[in-house]
């Protein structure tokens, strides 16, 4: 029998974001740390759409009390997927990133991170490399010109205000980072999962916290005043399920980004900043203390956008004292528009990465 770590990495390579291989094995190693030899042999065995527990029990010869067992504990150590569908829970095999790796939020130590920033750059080659982008900036509306037609997956509140579930976790990003000696001071709990189910974290929190969704638009508004940018969970029109609040020193998303070059990791919003220089102070807030991308620079005494830097994330427009800065709609010929949901997601991203969809 061959090495069940690298038939594991292999299946993971087979899901639309990849889990490439590299020399060193690291991606191996990374593997150990999160699954025992029979967990893996298990994770192997299922498929990337959800099945209940007595459909995957029935196809490995168990039964549904048994296979149960094991896949919920599986599911509490962020080992696979699991969700409620229709009140019934679900498990599936997982991508590792975006998707196993958060799972080890309260799992991380020391060795486990040196790990991870080993493997990130071969990693950003594949799940950054490749079209559709797996995020999607969207953009804090507060200070969006009044033309513009602001679309549902353009407004994170719409997304919370149209679920009826919610959960927060910490950031694994932020965690990560300060064991890595790295820490910054943006708050820690702040990462956002939400489902249209009623009830749907009251089987499995991972760690996490239900919450209500008044505290899930609180969270929303306190991460644009900390700077941080909307990241959704995925890069579609419909069917997102989590929002990660994103500074530029810590998360994968914009360190991908910035510091990997990794051109579909996160793809911008469909708006830009703009200063109105016969308003602005001159402060240099927006770019000194909130850009995280640094496309507002200053020249000859103003300060001015890099549209072709900048993210459309807004976050400039919150703390900007004059009120000068405005986040306007990009002309349509430039606007990116994301695949319908998940299903059309996965059927592009496996064209563009030219592999076969194996579920």
């Amino acid at each position: 029998m061959s090495d069940v770590y690298k038939r594991l990495a292999e299946r993971l390579d087979e899901l639309p974001h990849g889990y490439p291989s590299t020399d060193s094995g690291v991606e191996l190693k990374i593997l150990r740390k999160i699954y025992s030899p029979e967990d893996a042999e298990v994770a192997i065995k299922l498929r990337s759409i959800p099945e209940s527990a007595a459909t995957i029990g029935e196809r490995l010869g168990k039964s549904e009390e048994e296979m149960r067992a094991v896949l919920d504990n599986m599911a509490k150590k962020g080992q696979i997927g699991s969700l409620t569908r229709a009140g019934k829970q679900m498990y599936m095999i997982f991508p590792f990133f975006p998707g196993i790796y958060e799972f080890q939020v309260y799992r991380l130590d020391k060795e486990f991170t040196e790990l991870f920033e080993e493997y990130l750059p071969t990693l950003m080659e594949t799940v950054g490399g490749h079209a559709p982008a797996v995020a999607r900036t969207v953009p804090i509306n507060t200070k969006i010109e009044s033309e513009s037609q602001i679309k549902p997956y353009e407004d994170v509140r719409n997304m919370i205000e149209k679920s009826r579930s919610f959960r927060v976790i910490e950031c694994i990003c932020r965690k990560e980072r300060a064991l890595e000696g790295h820490a910054c001071d943006h708050t820690l709990e702040n990462c956002l999962n939400f489902s249209t189910e009623e009830n749907a974290y009251d089987y499995f929190t991972i760690g996490g916290r239900v919450i209500t969704k008044e505290e899930a638009l609180q969270i929303i508004e306190k991460a644009g005043e900390e700077g941080l940018v909307h990241n959704a969970l995925y890069n579609v029109k419909d069917g997102h399920f989590a929002v990660c609040n994103c500074c530029s020193c810590c998360c994968f998303l914009l360190r991908g980004a910035k510091e990997f070059r990794a051109p579909h990791i996160m793809v911008k919003s469909n708006f830009v900043a703009m200063i109105d220089e016969d308003t602005c102070s001159e402060c240099g807030i927006c770019a000194e203390e909130r850009c995280p991308m640094d496309a507002i620079v200053e020249e000859d005494g103003t300060y001015k956008v890099l549209p072709d830097v900048c993210i459309g994330c807004g976050v400039c427009t919150v703390a900007c004292p004059a009120e000068s800065i405005t986040l306007i709609q990009k002309p349509e010929t430039e606007q990116d528009q994301p695949p319908d949901n998940m299903k059309d997601w996965v059927i592009k991203r496996i064209s563009s990465r030219g592999i076969e969809l194996k579920l």
